[in-house]
């Protein structure tokens, strides 16, 4: 397996380990993804809860037109724009939690319970916020990741190919969050 191109240079130990490293099978990946799957799960019922109370306050306060509605479920339903708008606001989270945690750490809480870890193929610097939001659009929710079970020598998913990234199989001791 080639070396990861995201090597410190500035320490020689972390050179040696992460040398070392694999890049990750398609299985461990598939685990990870569902892991992090029920989490983005429960990040969009928070985040649509808090959509939902917030124009239920604006409805009842009267804020908001109620346009001859006496029930808050009749009045959001009859509104396209305002269910639209709701599935953005849970996307948007969705997104942002994916993208928050690969930028600071490279790993999502499902990466880390399988000591899987993003790392840049482009250069030794961090992932831009544009590359990760790239990595996260070609994934296909996660359908991108069937390349690697095609692509047994690189073990490469369609999403690392297209932001020049790496997925790699971490130590026990490499994903103890004290060595980030």
């Amino acid at each position: 397996m080639a070396p990861s191109k995201s090597i410190s240079k500035n320490n020689p130990k972390a050179q040696k380990t992460e040398r070392s490293y694999q890049r990750a099978g398609f299985f461990r990946r598939l685990a990870a993804m569902i892991y992090d799957a029920l989490v983005a799960t429960a990040v969009a019922m928070l985040s649509g809860l808090t959509f939902q109370v917030l124009v239920l306050i604006l409805f009842q306060t009267e804020v908001l037109e109620n346009r001859g509605f006496e029930n808050y479920m009749d009045y959001f339903q009859s509104s396209d724009l305002l269910k639209l708008t709701a599935n953005v606001w849970v996307g948007l989270w969705i997104a942002g939690f994916f993208l928050w945690f690969w930028k600071n750490g490279g790993q999502t809480l499902g990466m880390r319970a399988w000591r899987l870890k993003i790392y840049n193929l482009k250069d030794q610097k961090n992932i831009s916020y544009a590359r990760l939001l790239l990595r996260l659009m070609t994934a296909f929710l996660g359908l991108g990741t069937l390349l690697v079970l095609l692509d047994v020598k690189n073990k490469q998913s369609l999403q690392d190919r297209i932001a020049k990234t790496e997925v790699l199989y971490l130590s026990k001791e490499a994903n103890d969050h004290k060595n980030w």
